[in-house]
């Protein structure tokens, strides 16, 4: 499967949103997916990086740190109301049979008046979810709850 020149590509799926997001390193991959799940709700193209959130995660398998990755994110937009459009993951690492992820995500204060939402993300889920080495790169696929 060839790597789009893009960093994610949408999917059909129905009542949900699916995507596949690619990168070089497998932290590109899921920092693509992370770029990709903030697009499905908004468009990230104008979003500055002003504040930054560090995040730092352990999973016991690659499939549960891109699920409590994109999860993490999702939280930090409700929660702290900070929309994000950049993420850099410092290393994925594995150690005794865990998986752990140094991230950060950089981003803007919710602002209602510049901020035009599509699509409401409401949760990340396991469906589909796919973590996957390809020849010259990563691939994961994610549908997310909408």
């Amino acid at each position: 499967m060839p790597m789009p020149t893009k960093g994610y590509e949408y999917l059909e799926h129905t009542a949900d949103a699916k995507f596949r997001a690619y990168g070089n390193t497998l932290e590109e991959a899921f920092q693509n997916a992370g770029v990709a799940m903030f697009n499905v709700m908004i468009n990230t193209g104008g979003i500055s990086d002003e504040v930054s959130e560090k995040i730092e995660l352990t999973s016991e398998d690659l499939d549960g740190l891109l699920v409590d990755w994109l999860s993490e994110l999702l939280y930090l937009f409700e929660v702290e109301q900070v929309v994000f459009g950049k993420f850099k993951i410092d290393g994925i690492t594995e150690k005794d049979g865990n998986y752990s992820l140094s991230a950060i995500a950089y981003g803007e204060s919710l602002d209602l008046s510049r901020h035009k939402f599509g699509t409401e993300v409401k949760a990340v889920t396991y469906n589909s979810l796919k973590v996957e080495e390809i020849t010259d790169g990563w691939v994961v696929q994610v549908v997310v709850d909408t």
